[in-house]
């Protein structure tokens, strides 16, 4: 067992680099590009779509070492792959919000198909919460709720494939913990291609992942998350993902007491903010936000599943208006228009 699955992360890793690099070499051709504008935290255009190798890579070498569980698990897998089509389109073309949109709801309910799904989301001071027939809907939510948490956080370079193996790699923990095969196999595939992946995508990066490889990497956590769901309490699941979801949530919050849609783009997102305080040092801001994550990961890690979830959630609540003080606090100070 530990050979063969040597092997397969030494191959995954292999054509990870092979895919990533014909890719970048041919990206002008290929019309998949990054064209820099006022948000960019580039000047020059850059190669994108590193997604598609990183994943090709992926599909290419795991059905032959896993077929049965491709087989068992047919209809998630078969989700994470129109999701990483979706976003090949957007890499190429940039496909409408509402497209994706339409794409992660068709996916979540393929994990639905899958017995993929959240019931419940734990117990709240002695009241367990069931969410009967709103769990199908509520799975919709929290899934295109992460997955676009995720696209968000990536704006520099490496900090989604830092954060994302951080993550990846505390489900897979959790997987191989409880036995479950396809959460420890799935992350761990993820993670080494992710790895070779950040030869070329570690600043100054060559290439972008594209959303191509956020909007598969912010799918394939959401779903392994909820598997996790089975052996972790729900609330310490928003620890183990701190980073992208406080992100989200303070951006959407700050953009609604400003009185501004929750939409409008703006380059006050945490990286952008700790980028600034770390005077423009990409690679510093990289190393803080993912020791950061890496220390609430930790601590969701620590929790026992049977520890009640509405003090975890006062908890969070709190961390989140901390987060929101000292980010607006930093705003200030750096006389920022957000």
């Amino acid at each position: 067992m530990f050979i063969s699955i040597l092997l397969e992360c030494s191959l995954i890793f292999i054509f990870t680099l092979l895919f990533v690099k014909y890719i970048h070499k041919y990206a002008y051709s290929l019309g998949i590009i990054d064209i820099p504008n006022a948000r960019s935290s580039h000047t020059n255009v850059i190669a994108r779509g590193g997604g598609i190798g990183f994943f090709s890579a992926v599909i290419l070498v795991f059905p032959f070492f896993h077929f049965e569980l491709l087989y068992t698990h047919i209809w998630a897998y078969l989700a994470i792959f129109i999701v990483f089509i979706v976003g090949v389109i957007d890499d190429k073309h940039t496909a409408a919000p509402n497209v994706k949109f339409i794409v992660i709801l068709l996916a979540t309910f393929l994990l639905y198909l899958d017995g993929i799904i959240i019931d419940d989301i734990g117990t709240f001071f002695g009241i367990t919460i069931y969410l009967g027939w709103f769990s199908l809907p509520f799975t919709i939510f929290a899934v295109v709720g992460f997955t676009n948490a995720l696209n968000l956080i990536d704006g520099i370079d490496g900090l989604s494939s830092t954060l994302s193996i951080i993550i990846l790699g505390a489900l897979g923990i959790v997987g191989y913990l409880h036995g479950d095969f396809f959460m420890l196999i799935t992350a761990l595939t993820f993670i080494v291609s992710l790895l070779a992946f950040l030869v070329f995508n570690w600043h100054p990066a060559s290439i972008f992942m594209g959303d191509s490889g956020s909007l598969t990497l912010g799918f394939v956590i959401s779903l392994l998350s909820i598997k996790a769901l089975a052996y972790i309490s729900a609330v310490s699941i928003l620890f183990l993902a701190a980073i992208p979801l406080l992100d989200t949530l303070y951006v959407i919050i700050r953009r609604k007491i400003n009185k501004r849609s929750a939409f409008t783009p703006d380059k006050c997102h945490i990286h952008h903010l700790v980028n600034a305080y770390m005077q423009g040092s990409v690679k510093k801001t990289v190393l803080v936000l993912g020791l950061l994550q890496f220390m609430y990961t930790l601590f969701a890690l620590s929790l026992d599943k049977t520890i009640d979830e509405g003090i975890l959630f006062i908890l969070f609540g709190a961390n989140l208006f901390l987060v929101y003080k000292v980010l607006m606090r930093v705003i200030k100070q750096l006389g920022r228009e957000c």
